[in-house]
């Protein structure tokens, strides 16, 4: 096997292109490359002439059909919501599939059928799903190998901007789909913490925030993923008394994005009448009740939300541009799509910014009577505002994982998650190799 078909070129694929490329020639690989778009591929075009780009609609069935009949080895890194179209195509065709996204119920419903072909469908082989995983699961496997009982397990993972980027109030920019972040919470937040299960309702998630410190990085708040739960019997943690997994902002931005929860800003469900003429304040404006007219807009929202005017939450909001008399310029905008509109702006990354992930586990466990903690943190840095720290840790682990099914050293077949020591630990290992590690702490 040496075709290896990429599916989807954007923003987090930049350095798993840059590793497909350049194991290619030592390993003869041919590599494939599909996307809406290939003008941004130029410069690698040439600097890898035996490299073939194409525009690629994923909903074109003889070009779908085409392209993954002629590769072994189909990776996408398309949105989402096209991995079952993909998955079903490689199923018919006997391809192998990889992505870095979590596992739809469409996609886990493939798992016999494509284990009965001798096919692998490698999922959530990225950062978060992925490299959480991973790293967890070392740990997990290690503390219970020594005779170790596992009481408690917290992970929270954030993508943020590094200190010397870090440069507007919210200390956030986009570094992956902007849509992703907007909507981020919605539903209900479940985990179990000392015996206990916990519900937190979307409108409160950004109220109920618990603050970490990493080494050299500072504080970061945390807020719950929506379900923590369903990781306990993969994880083989199905008794362990408190679980949570969540994601790391810095502290300020959760608490102003609440303000934006409060007004209806995130909401997803409806359209805006006439939003392509209607301007932020407006809309913003909509969603206050009748008071007096006397009062700031910013006022009224204060007051709405039962904060003070001078508060630190409203200087974010008002920096956003949300009061100000700016067009939408959305057709059928609805206030979720009108916001990402504006926070694709304000939160864009600029020349030479680079953004930092961090990621950190907390292990409390018992073992030979003595009550034990376990602190493991990793932070990676972008190289610039193309080579993110997103892109590296998102796109490495899913090139390492195509690399070692090309080998053969994948033998796992089905629809897998990378749970198992012979997944996780040649991946961990050359993870290492760029810079990507973890450090342990006791106690």
């Amino acid at each position: 096997m040496n075709k290896i078909l990429l599916l989807g070129a954007g923003r987090s694929a930049t350095v798993l292109i840059q590793y497909l490329l350049s194991n290619a020639q030592a390993f003869g690989w041919q590599v494939s490359i599909g996307d809406v778009s290939i003008s941004h591929l130029g410069p690698i075009l040439q600097e890898y002439p035996q490299t073939r780009a194409f525009p690629f609609n994923v909903q074109d069935e003889a070009q779908r059909e085409a392209e993954i009949g002629a590769a072994d080895v189909v990776i996408s890194m398309l949105p989402a919501l096209f991995h079952p179209l993909v998955a079903e195509t490689c199923l018919t065709l006997g391809k192998h599939l990889v992505t870095a996204s979590y596992v739809p119920p469409q996609i886990k419903a493939l798992h016999e059928e494509a284990q009965a072909k001798g096919l692998t469908f490698l999922m959530e082989c990225g950062l978060d799903p992925g490299i959480d995983h991973m790293s967890a699961m070392r740990i997990i496997h290690q503390i219970q190998a020594e005779g170790g009982n596992i009481t408690s397990f917290k992970s929270f993972t954030g993508g943020l901007m590094a200190p010397e980027s870090d440069n507007n109030p919210w200390h956030y920019k986009f570094t992956w789909n902007p849509r992703n972040v907007i909507l981020a919470g919605q539903g209900t937040a479940k985990y179990i913490e000392n015996g206990t299960y916990k519900y937190i309702p979307y409108p409160q998630l950004f109220r109920r925030t618990q603050t970490f410190t990493v080494d050299g990085y500072g504080s970061f708040d945390g807020y719950a993923n929506r379900d923590s739960l369903s990781y306990r019997e993969p994880y083989g943690l199905q008794q362990i008394p408190t679980m949570l997994r969540g994601t790391l902002r810095r502290p300020g931005y959760c608490q102003a994005w609440q303000v934006l929860v409060q007004l209806g800003l995130t909401d997803d469900s409806y359209s805006l009448e006439d939003s392509a003429h209607m301007t932020y304040r407006q809309l913003v404006e909509s969603c206050l009740p009748e008071a007096a007219q006397e009062k700031s807009l910013k006022e009224r929202v204060a007051a709405y939300v039962g904060l003070s005017p001078e508060a630190e939450e409203l200087r974010l909001v008002e920096w956003t541009g949300l009061f100000d008399e700016v067009p939408i310029g959305l057709e059928h905008a609805t206030p979720a799509q009108a916001l990402e509109k504006l926070l694709t702006e304000k939160w864009k990354l600029s020349p030479g910014d680079k953004d930092m992930i961090v990621m950190l586990h907390q292990f409390e466990y018992e073992l030979s009577g003595q009550r034990k903690k376990l602190t493991s943190s990793l932070v990676v840095l972008g190289d610039d505002e193309v080579h993110t720290a997103m892109a590296k840790t998102v796109g490495l682990p899913v090139g390492i994982a195509v690399k070692l099914l090309l080998q053969g050293k994948l033998q796992t077949k089905g629809v897998v998650v990378p749970l198992q020591a012979d997944l996780y630990e040649p991946i961990l290992e050359e993870l290492e190799q760029y810079g990507i590690r973890f450090q342990e702490q006791e106690g």
